[in-house]
């Protein structure tokens, strides 16, 4: 099986990231996007003439087949020792010292270069990549309610934010403002876990901390159903039931909870479940503006989210924002981050959509859908993917 192409650019964002290196052994190579940036560098460009191929791989074994739930794809591989479940625990009870104001947090190691932007952003650079960061729980903030912080033991912070009806969202991080924990308390005191990442719970996990891709320990991904069974197009394939899709299992396991932040900066492991790709947002050139005339057309999708979230009101969505290749590389992610933040916020505020559900992340010309440098209404657009299996133990009693 070839890695699939459309628009003469790669279906799998990892493919797009490192074509060379996505494509799985006994394949040709994912080709690249001729004249793509990746942090400076033009990539995909033809071999110079006489240049030697390399001999192609052995063939691999079949790949098993899809998962066919959430729990399915977390389970242990054949063969091997089941997992101890993990115990999530209630850090929004933890005896904290309230602060006077927003904790600072640490770098980590492995942050090459740190910047900010004008409007607060910060630019990170590791791994040979530049991404953007922000202060997701500005979208919480509402009439008039501003946040508290505790501090906790063994470096952690608790970010509270409560709403009309005493609803709380209670965020846990570590001293390098990543999320271990997103709870919804409610008002008669029962806690909803969101996301949990069990390995940045444990204390110890602080003392050697550094950024990595945990993609890269993965082979190159191989996507084993249709490419319209992984993606839907909400301009070209508007009739499709959008709650059958988002409800459906990651495309192939999990091998442990990942953190929000590690599927953000991630493609091998965002590729791991399928997505919706909201086409019918027409962002003009520089702008993360959504026309009054086309948040409408987000209707269908949010009926779909609505529909997941009252089944199970612990899911979590990825908002993604893309760019054109226009403008600078990080101009292009300001603006795409700025998009995915847009597109969450009508989801909000015309929806009904809880603001916690969601998490958003700005890639900017990185993942180009149609292989152009120049402007192209399809790469400038946002898309959705359901991340709960990702993010937090499923099986696990909340």
């Amino acid at each position: 099986m070839v890695l699939p192409v459309q628009n003469g650019a790669a279906v799998l964002d990892s493919a797009k990231e490192a074509p060379a290196a996505a494509a799985a052994p006994g394949q040709p190579g994912a080709p690249a996007i001729p004249g793509q940036r990746r942090d400076g560098q033009r990539l995909g460009m033809p071999p110079a003439q006489g240049q030697a191929q390399a001999p192609a791989p052995a063939p691999t074994a079949p790949l098993p087949p899809p998962p066919t739930s959430d729990a399915a794809a977390q389970a242990a591989a054949p063969g091997t020792q089941p997992a101890a479940p993990v115990r999530i625990e209630s850090f929004s009870r933890v005896q904290g010292e309230r602060l006077r104001e927003r904790p600072r947090f640490e770098d980590p190691r492995g942050w090459d270069d740190v910047r900010r932007a004008d409007d607060g952003r910060v630019i990170i650079q590791f791994d040979n990549r530049t991404f953007v960061r922000h202060d997701d729980s500005e979208r919480f903030i509402s009439d008039g309610y501003r946040p508290e912080y505790d501090r906790l033991p063994g470096g952690r912070t608790r970010e509270i934010y409560e709403r009309d009806g005493g609803v709380q969202i209670v965020t846990i991080r570590n001293r390098y403002g990543d999320v271990i924990q997103r709870s919804r308390v409610g008002r008669d005191g029962r806690e909803i876990i969101l996301f949990y990442a069990p390995e940045l719970a444990d204390e110890r996990a602080d003392r050697d901390y550094r950024w990595r891709d945990p993609g890269a320990e993965l082979p190159p991904m191989r996507l084993t159903i249709p490419v319209n069974q992984y993606i839907i197009d909400t301009t070209s394939d508007p009739d499709r039931d959008y709650y059958r899709f988002l409800e459906q299992p990651p495309v192939e396991r999990v091998e442990r909870v990942y953190s929000v932040d590690e599927v953000r900066y991630s493609a091998r492991i965002r590729d791991k479940v399928r997505r919706i790709d909201l086409d019918t947002i027409t962002f003009a050139t520089g702008s993360a503006d959504i026309p009054m005339n086309q948040a409408s057309s987000l209707r269908k999708v949010a009926d779909a989210i609505t529909k997941v979230l009252d089944r199970d009101p612990s899911e979590t969505f990825l908002i993604e924002g893309h760019t054109d290749a226009v403008g600078s590389d990080e101009s292009n992610l300001v603006l795409s981050d700025r998009r995915a933040e847009s597109v969450a916020r009508v989801l909000t505020d015309a929806f009904g959509i809880p603001p916690e559900n969601m998490v958003t992340q700005g890639y900017g010309e990185r993942y180009l859908k149609v292989a152009t440098q120049g402007p192209e209404q399809q790469n400038r657009r946002v898309t959705i993917r359901r991340i709960t299996a990702l993010v937090k133990p499923v099986a696990q009693n909340r």
